[in-house]
């Protein structure tokens, strides 16, 4: 596959900003004392994405300006996978250029955040019956920093990542979701990061898509739609067209986290609600409205 290429086709690739009208009213204000932050799932794609002009990250930058400023960003990202559940509690995380054959701009890219061993303590005390651990080693991959890159130019708000810990099952990993409901309460936006359909093997170099990648994306979005029971997504392995759109998990896995910290009070728009190069949802979601 020349990678390169995907690349250059799936930033270029049009795409529709669907919700973000109701995103900017939603929060127009100054968010009231004791007002929850919101939830992210970002359908990442292209790490080019991080530095072209196009409508994905036009969005992204619509969000940073009109969501409410946390305090910390934690991101679950496809692309930190490890046995246990880990948090990176670094005060200076590393800027992870976690891919080959891309153009030299991206390579040199860096994301200067701060870290926020602050946050990462506290994530593990409201997780201590998964036994999550600090780790020192890691940084910021591009399934965090593409994305924040666009959404948070400054690079002045305290960044810290999650891992999926590859022995988790995924009701395990939506359960350990709801213990971080705390987080919201003080501040911290959790994105998920990844992408409802990702398959790298199916690749198409124009703009259609499969129709069991269109189908897929818009199953997944109906069940988020109706609310209440996630269970289906849950159990992504039996909804039809999976073993196309989920061939591995890591992809799909931040979008369980994201709905893990929904609440009945919240709701739910998507925006860049579109499939690209055949095998690639960039559809997210912003979870918002708890109090």
């Amino acid at each position: 596959m020349e990678r390169r290429k995907f690349i250059k086709t799936a930033a270029l690739a049009g795409t529709a900003m669907i919700g973000l009208h109701q995103f900017a009213r939603a929060w127009d204000n100054e968010p009231t004392i004791g007002a929850v932050m919101p939830v992210l799932f970002v359908g990442h794609g292209s790490p080019m994405n991080a530095i072209e002009q196009n409508k994905f990250n036009s969005t992204w930058k619509e969000l940073g300006k009109n969501l409410p400023a946390p305090k910390a960003i934690m991101v679950v990202s496809a692309h930190w996978e490890t046995v246990g559940t880990k948090v990176t509690a670094m005060a200076k995380p590393a800027t992870i250029h976690d891919f080959g054959g891309f153009p030299k701009e991206l390579h040199e890219a860096q994301y200067p955040a701060p870290g926020s061993p602050e946050f990462a303590k506290t994530t593990t005390e409201l997780l201590s019956k998964w036994q999550v651990h600090e780790d020192h080693s890691w940084g910021l991959d591009h399934g965090t920093w593409s994305v924040l890159m666009p959404m948070y130019p400054e690079a002045k708000i305290p960044v810290y990542q999650m891992s999926l810990d590859v022995r988790k099952k995924p009701e395990e990993q939506f359960a350990l979701a709801q213990d971080l409901y705390e987080l919201r309460k003080r501040g911290v936006l959790i994105i998920g990061s990844g992408n409802i359909v990702h398959n790298l093997r199916m690749i198409k170099w124009d703009e259609s898509s499969y129709d069991w990648a269109i189908a897929f994306n818009n199953t997944v979005k109906e069940h988020i739609s109706k609310g209440g029971d996630f269970t289906p997504l849950i159990q992504y392995a039996q909804l039809e067209n999976s073993k196309y759109a989920i061939p591995t998990a890591e992809h799909y896995l931040p979008l369980l986290y994201a709905l893990g910290l929904k609440t009945k009070t919240d709701t739910v728009s998507f925006f860049n609600d579109v499939t690209t190069n055949g095998s690639i949802a960039m559809t997210g979601l912003l979870i918002s409205g708890a109090q």
